[in-house]
């Protein structure tokens, strides 16, 4: 039986660096080498310099390619060192298209970098797609899609953005963190760049920092491995190995995790101190049907609002078991808070424009019990209750 006819959840355990053929490891060798010794002077090998190709970043990059339907995968020293090298396809006077409630880091990216170079941009909200048309220019090149979006889990129809790309020979980048390839493969739906902070979900052990991208035509490869090179971001050769290790177990942790997070949003919709919840796994989000009908699962990330800024501080003051942190995707479960983390660098008028509320909390749904998180929530808001009446009675 081919690999090619393996389901997904073998696949990530079974592919050409299952086995090292040198000495029948089944880990990938980690290679240290920054130089590679040439036997001939007029052919050299494979390798010659580290950052130029490794056999341990190169299976690495393998791996994410077969996993997303790719032809060439890359390897990045983080997720924003993928996206930054990937934006550098484009040119002084080129114009993107940029989902509006983007990660703060691409935000910023593309404001404050981007902006020097001369590449213009236009943030829309990309589940209208007459505000992605309406935002086409003669100088468009790109659409930057991020779906669903972080924080406020829009779902954005890949297909439908990647049309209006080929109409007018543009490239679509999405950024494909928050589903991974387990749920969502945005290359069949005709994207050319598929990003990652590998960091999260597909290392998903809060120990590596880490960045993958994802190309379908080898042409737009030779150019994005050029760059790379170029540009040299790469990931170390112990980062690539644990993101490998941490591939392996994608499957059961993502399923988990996200039979977890349904739970919770179920129970956090219901709750009266809670003001919205953001799931795109819920029936009353959006674009519930679209999540269904371009990906496998609505994922383990969610968002959701208190009445006020006080009333989450409450919350998070008396919550024990996530953490509270940067970051997402992870084993264990973490809450974050938009406004001051992942959206810091978004001025607050941008981020209130865009509905990203300073009493929004994202949770990032891990492999505990999701009863034990239910209880732990609900004494949390037991303790926001009683705040609230504290302060009614001195009123």
């Amino acid at each position: 039986m081919s690999s090619d006819n393996y389901s997904f959840e073998t696949k990530l355990l079974h592919n050409k660096h299952k086995v090292d053929l040198a000495t029948g490891a089944v880990s990938v060798p980690i290679q240290h080498a920054s130089t590679f010794h040439q036997f001939d002077i007029e052919n050299y090998g494979k390798y010659d310099y580290a950052r130029s190709g490794n056999p341990t970043r190169e299976a690495l990059e393998d791996v994410i390619a077969e996993l997303e339907g790719g032809t060439r995968g890359f390897a990045f020293s983080s997720g924003m060192a993928a996206i930054s090298t990937a934006f550098l396809l484009l040119s002084s006077g080129d114009h993107i298209v940029i989902t509006e409630d983007v990660y703060g880091g691409t935000y910023r990216m593309v404001t404050q970098v981007l902006s020097r170079f001369g590449i213009e941009h236009t943030f829309v909200d990309m589940t209208d797609l007459n505000q992605v048309k309406n935002a086409i220019k003669p100088n468009t090149k790109a659409f930057y899609v991020e779906t669903p979006s972080n924080p406020l889990l829009k779902v954005t129809d890949i297909a439908a953005i990647t049309a209006l790309a080929k109409e007018i020979n543009a490239i679509t980048y999405v950024d494909n963190t928050f589903l991974t390839p387990e749920y969502q493969r945005p290359l069949e739906l005709g994207a050319d760049v598929v990003l990652h902070s590998a960091t999260k979900f597909l290392s998903g052990h809060s120990d590596v920092v880490a960045g993958l991208a994802v190309v379908k035509d080898e042409e737009l490869g030779k150019r994005l491995y050029s760059l790379q090179n170029s540009f040299g971001a790469i990931l170390g050769v112990q980062d690539a190995w644990l993101v490998l290790r941490g591939i392996k177990t994608l499957h059961v942790r993502l399923e988990q995790s996200q039979k977890s997070a349904i739970k919770l949003a179920e129970f956090l919709d219901a709750h009266p101190l809670i003001e919205k919840v953001y799931y795109p796994g819920l029936e009353n989000h959006p674009q519930f049907d679209l999540q269904n009908s371009q990906a496998g699962g609505p994922g383990a990330v969610l968002s959701f609002e208190f009445a006020n800024e006080q009333a989450l501080q409450v919350f998070l003051s008396n919550v024990k078991i996530p953490v509270f942190a940067v970051s997402l995707g992870a084993v264990e479960s973490i809450l974050s808070y938009p406004a001051k983390m992942s959206h810091a660098a978004m001025p607050q008028a941008e981020r209130e424009k865009r509905g990203i509320k300073n009493s929004l909390i994202r949770l990032s749904v891990g492999l505990e019990n999701p009863d034990d998180l239910i209880n732990d929530f609900s004494q949390a808001l037991l303790q926001v209750k009683e705040k609230q009446l504290v302060l009614q009675q001195g009123e």
